[in-house]
């Protein structure tokens, strides 16, 4: 463990001081990696106050239909928004400042000069601080998030706010322990025998420059602020380009740093927020400008081939997955499917850890000493998911809403493809919001010989029942998927050690964490700040992993000076 931050750091008028403790803690937990919050997940009064959801919801709706003015980026050149709610169906008429690429450049440019000579105390103090700011807006936050992706409220509150938020200071504890793990000046001395040679030195952490976010549409903070604050902790400005659907949440969270960096004198382009005008697309623009230094980047498999391969750029990527769930034997077959259910119709199956291919030997499973038909394992995996969507108090709660029309789609276009049905999609109805947009999961039976039929990612409430001719097969499978096309979550279920054992080396190897027998209230899809490294970097489902080491250290370099010592 690092020997505690300098107590005699006094800048920026004692906000150092004041996030000491955070930070500490922070980095503690990283090296520990057990379960720490800074940000209670709970909507509690009793934590966020008295009011604080009415209140959230009451500043939200107030951005609907207007401008929004909060950012401190001057001289727009024209103002766009095309963000809609999957629950009311409806445009928000929200629009934002947008500029020209040169402008963001330019700026974060000036900016840079400004930012990358403060320490990386002073970096990381800021930084907090507009965290802390963020948590007095964690309701407007999840009302945001709610009518731009669809999740359901406890989830927008959660993801969003307090799990975003312990996300960042993930990044910003990890950023901050890299560029202080070598001493700053030291005296050489090297014995010559008559005398001894001494030199000066002294080492810099020197950041690479401008970075680049492209934010997603299903998780618009979650998946932006670990990047953004990744950068900005080792001393890169930030131009942050959300997805157009997906704006208002982090651009919620932009604004409040904002504030914080202008009430330090410092200036407010160090983070910018640049939004797509409604006529064109500007990513391509900006990745390929030669000030961008660094790249990160949550969607596609495409367009994130696309930014690895570009010159001159450090590029982080989550893409694509095909996650599997590999059924074996089990004590309690009902618990099994009660959590397998769940995590196949949270948020409609639209999280990058929602699992897709179920692989079930054709001779059944093992169920406490005893062996169960597949067809029985099917059949109730089916009706666990047909019981929660159909229960009025969990199934909307649960679903949530299809971010994208072409989620639905897709959903809609497998009753025309092979395989065999085994649950067909529902209506459900929220009664809260009636004209929400939803279907509840399907499932498809197909032969493990089908390889073309489940080998890439099926975006949304969808899964497909692979029949194996055993567990060997399931786990070859499996892997073959995780190595070819990527994964980011793997489930399994077995009370076999051996089996254990295998699944654990061939996962691994294929660079994808596995949750093994699972049941209860922890599902395959959460990953839990401090603790759970979220993608690996280790197959084509993305090639970096927040937060380990090389997330923060690829972000800046190490530059030494020397001189002779004074005698």
């Amino acid at each position: 463990m690092k020997e505690p931050i300098s107590q005699d750091i006094k800048e920026l008028g004692g906000l150092t001081e004041q996030h000491r403790q955070v930070l500490e803690r922070a980095i503690q937990a990283l090296h520990e990696r057990t379960f720490f919050s800074q940000y209670p997940e709970h909507p509690s009064p009793a934590v966020y106050g008295e009011g604080a959801d009415q209140a959230g919801l009451e500043k939200f709706q107030s951005h609907l239909g207007k401008p929004f003015e909060e950012l401190q980026q001057a001289d727009a050149q024209g103002w766009a928004g095309q963000e809609e709610s999957p629950y009311e169906q409806e445009n928000l008429g929200i629009t934002y400042p947008t500029f020209s690429v040169e402008t963001l450049i330019s700026r974060g440019q000036e900016a840079f000069h400004i930012w990358r000579k403060l320490s990386p105390l002073e970096r990381a103090s800021i930084l907090i601080e507009s965290l802390e700011r963020m948590k007095g807006r964690f309701f407007e936050i999840a009302h945001a998030t709610m009518h731009t992706t669809g999740q359901a409220f406890m989830m927008s509150f959660q993801a969003s706010g307090p799990h975003a938020a312990d996300r960042a200071l993930e990044a910003i504890a990890a950023g901050y322990e890299e560029q202080t793990r070598f001493p700053e000046h030291q005296v050489w001395e090297k014995p010559m025998g008559k005398f001894n040679l001494k030199l000066n030195k002294s080492w810099k952490a020197v950041p690479k420059g401008l970075g680049l976010v492209v934010g997603c549409s299903t998780f618009p903070t979650w998946n932006t602020v670990p990047g953004m604050y990744a950068s900005l902790v080792t001393g890169n400005p930030v131009i942050v380009k959300p997805h157009p659907k997906g704006v208002l949440p982090i651009a919620i969270v932009i604004a409040e740093l904002q504030k914080v960096l202008a009430e330090y004198g410092l200036d407010p382009n160090i983070c910018q927020l640049a939004v797509d005008p409604d006529d064109r697309l500007i990513t391509k623009e900006l990745a390929e400008h030669p000030a961008i230094k660094l790249i990160d980047y949550t969607g596609g498999t495409t367009f994130g081939n696309y930014l690895e391969d570009l010159k001159g750029k450090t590029v982080f990527t989550e893409k694509a997955g095909v996650n599997s769930i590999i059924l074996d034997s089990v004590e309690d077959l009902d618990k099994v499917v009660q959590n397998l259910a769940f995590s196949l119709t949270l948020y409609s199956g639209q999280m990058c850890t929602a699992p897709q291919n179920f692989f079930i030997p054709a001779n059944g499973i093992t169920v406490a000493g005893e062996q169960v038909s597949y067809e029985e394992v099917v059949n109730k995996l089916a009706e666990a998911v047909k019981g929660l969507v159909n229960n009025p108090k969990a199934g909307p709660h649960v679903l949530g809403a299809i971010q994208n029309q072409l989620t639905q789609q897709r959903v809609k276009d497998l009753e025309n493809g092979h395989g065999r049905s085994v649950l067909t999609t529902c209506e459900v109805a929220n009664p809260a919001f009636a004209k929400a947009r939803i279907c509840s999961p399907v499932i498809y039976e197909v032969e493990a010989s089908e390889k073309e039929l489940y080998s890439q990612e099926l975006f949304g409430p969808i899964a497909v029942i692979i029949k194996t001719k055993d567990t060997q097969e399931s786990i070859h499978l499996a892997q073959e998927m995780a190595m070819q096309h990527g994964a980011i979550s793997c489930g399994a279920y077995t009370t076999n050690p051996e089996v254990k054992e295998e699944i654990m080396d061939l996962m691994g190897l294929a660079g994808t964490p596995v949750s093994f027998n699972l049941t209860g209230g922890i599902y395959v899809n959460q990953n839990a700040s401090f603790s759970d490294f979220h993608v690996t970097g280790g197959n084509p489902a993305g090639n970096a992993s927040f937060t380990n080491p090389e997330f923060v250290i690829k972000r800046f370099t190490w530059v030494g000076f020397r001189e002779p010592a004074a005698h």
